[in-house]
């Protein structure tokens, strides 16, 4: 099936980007690696008259890490380039792991983390690692307008963000991981390893005097948006995270969940891949934080 008409610009610089979505404003649509938006296109699920592609913008080309304040992906950063960061995969593994498991290679040679995002699938394998290392995300406007939003708030629905019709995202900010601590992400396909994730998880924990301080679980494909296990992460607050407890967690995010049946998996089996994937990620990254501190703890 062939693309519905369009005019392509291609701006050198963010500002002009910009200007050209305020002039194009509703008409407009930014693309970077364009691997799901093309794809919306060709099934005529979007028709823009304008697409603006950002590719020879460099200033938003980049990975950085700064020690005192975190993690930035810039909005050209390609999904292979987190994969094979040295600094992500030493500082933070799960964001790199999470990267890995999305799609195949030749997308995530294409594909952008913040495009990513911004298609805002409920099953976006970005999401959920990103939300439980507290991620942020830089919205920037006409004249010079920006803000930032929790990575948890810019999710409004099934393809629907808080991006307003003249905004970009620039970049991604992880804050620096704080000490005694980890994340772990977890995924399955019911289908095949390059399909789509029917349910991912992702879990930050931190410890202080061997027990656990604090704890995120976010889940993937289970609801309308990626979603907190706030029930869940509060069973975990406090214990030791023996088994029984991790178990109790997993089976608490299961009844949080919100999924539904498709093609790709019923829901029931949904429900009962967040509870095993829980207690998995929930497992990963307790050890990662003892192995760390030198033994496995409470195994």
């Amino acid at each position: 099936m062939s693309l519905p008409q369009f005019a392509y610009a291609a701006p050198k610089t963010l500002e002009e980007a910009l200007a050209l979505l305020a002039q194009h404003r509703g008409d407009a649509r930014v693309m970077a690696g364009g691997t799901d938006l093309l794809l919306k296109m060709e099934r005529r699920k979007l028709a823009p008259a304008v697409l603006i592609g950002l590719k020879r913008i460099d200033e938003l080309r980049y990975i950085r890490f700064e020690p005192e304040q975190g993690l930035f992906i810039g909005a050209l950063a390609r999904l292979s380039d987190v994969v094979e960061d040295a600094i992500i995969r030493a500082k933070y593994p799960a964001i790199a792991h999470a990267a890995s498991r999305t799609a195949t290679v030749q997308i995530r040679n294409m594909g952008t983390v913040a495009g990513n995002l911004c298609n805002s699938s409920p099953c976006a394998d970005n999401a959920p690692t990103l939300i439980a290392r507290g991620a942020k995300v830089e919205l920037v406007g006409a004249q010079a307008r920006s803000r930032w939003l929790d990575l948890e708030k810019f999710f409004t629905g099934p393809g629907a963000t808080a991006l307003a019709p003249d905004e970009i995202m620039r970049q991604i900010h992880v804050p620096c991981p704080p000490g005694g601590s980890a994340a772990a992400y977890q995924n399955i396909s019911a289908r095949s390893k390059v399909d789509i994730s029917a349910v991912s998880v992702g879990v930050h924990l931190t410890r202080r005097d061997g027990k656990c301080h604090d704890a995120r679980i976010v889940l993937g494909a289970v609801a309308p948006v990626p979603m907190r296990a706030r029930e869940a992460e509060a069973l975990l607050v406090g214990t030791g995270m023996d088994e029984d407890v991790m178990r109790a967690s997993g089976e608490m995010a299961a009844r949080e969940a919100r999924p539904i049946s498709d093609v790709r998996a019923s829901s029931e089996w949904r429900r009962e891949m967040v509870a095993v994937l829980t207690r998995r990620a929930l497992r990963q990254a307790w050890d990662s934080i003892a192995s760390a501190h030198g033994g496995i703890v409470n195994r």
